[in-house]
């Protein structure tokens, strides 16, 4: 399944691919809010990919279905879902920072043989690898000082999140699922953001429909995960095939397409199935048309529209595709809770 298909080739020379290439996460951007800030910051800041700030909105975005999943089933007040939702995304910050700062670290002698990646912090020695690991270590102690404000619950639903992001940069030298390893690490937001709210008795050990809902909450953004990472991976998939990188982009290369509109299935059926759950079989028409279709066309133009031999195509979707499908699912959620207030 690895039949390959020539990388489209821009004519611009080689300095203009490589300040296109780092726009891309590519480690050397410094447009916009970032030119403003002291030299000495900058590379941090690419480190943690906070610019653009997609990065950040791929972890917080599971944690707001899981808290507004939780205060549909809780009917919970208004004042408590925003205080949850407020430290819930700052910890999102300190959480992503670590994540990319440890992704970087662990994968800096491969990101130093990937075109579109070789100019980031550590490999260009911008930050050393020590310096890294400190950023990690204080992110991390920065987002687990705010769980003494959530409770106790929340501690232990944490846990095999950290678990699996510890996993995750070594996934793609073990398993071509690594962006299922993704999705599984950034979709357990969704059990973070539900205990924080009060639901009881989820992860494995959870009996009953919230459990049930909640699960199917978790799968879909999975899934979703899967699907714009894959896309994301298009990027590097010459590279990432020479140096034996694995991904979903590397395996599935001809037939990413059906693969990708296979797993879209699975999203609406299992944001369908939540909506069955949580809802005892009642049709909320609003629900299935902003969470369902708005989820279906969103990533449905994503997968029909982007170019998957383009790289910048690939990049463009990603930055920009993921925010409809995130916004889908979180509007429909919360448009849902303004229902029971």
């Amino acid at each position: 399944m690895t039949s390959r298909k020539p990388q489209k080739k821009s004519p611009a020379s080689d300095t203009d691919a490589d300040s296109a290439l780092s726009q891309q996460y590519g480690g050397k951007h410094t447009g916009g809010w970032v030119s403003s800030l002291p030299a000495s910051w900058v590379p941090y800041i690419q480190l943690a990919r906070l610019s653009p700030p997609a990065g950040v909105f791929l972890v917080f975005f599971p944690h707001l279905f899981g808290v507004a999943h939780a205060a549909v089933l809780l009917h919970s007040p208004l004042s408590h879902t925003l205080r949850i939702a407020a430290t819930l995304t700052l910890g999102s910050f300190f959480v992503s920072n670590a994540i990319h700062g440890w992704n970087d670290l662990v994968d800096a002698p491969l990101d130093a043989m990937v075109a579109r990646t070789r100019n980031r912090p550590i490999p260009r020695g911008a930050v050393s690898p020590f310096g890294a690991f400190v950023f990690t270590a204080t992110q991390l102690l920065a987002a687990a000082a705010l769980l003494p404000f959530l409770p106790e619950a929340t501690a232990w639903a944490v846990v095999p999140s950290v678990l699996v992001n510890f996993y995750y940069p070594w996934s793609k030298r073990h398993t071509h699922a690594a962006q299922l390893v993704l999705g599984v690490s950034l979709a357990w937001g969704v059990y973070v953001g539900a205990a924080a709210m009060g639901v009881e008795g989820l992860l494995f050990w959870g009996q009953g429909e919230d459990w049930a809902s909640t699960t199917c909450l978790f799968g879909a953004s999975a899934l979703w995960t899967v699907i714009y990472d894959t896309i994301y991976a298009f990027q590097d998939v010459a590279d990432d095939e020479k140096i034996g990188i694995k991904s979903t982009a590397v395996f599935f290369r001809a037939w990413t397409k059906p693969f990708l509109w296979t797993v879209l299935a699975a999203v609406v059926g299992l944001l369908g199935t939540y909506g069955a759950f949580v809802f005892d079989g009642e049709v909320r028409v609003g629900y299935y048309l902003v969470v369902v279709g708005g989820s279906l066309l969103s990533l449905g133009a994503m997968i029909a529209k982007v170019d998957l031999d383009d790289p910048l195509s690939c990049w463009l979707w990603f930055r920009y595709g993921f925010w409809l499908a995130g916004g889908s699912i979180a509007g429909g959620l919360l448009l849902q809770y303004a229902m029971v207030l």
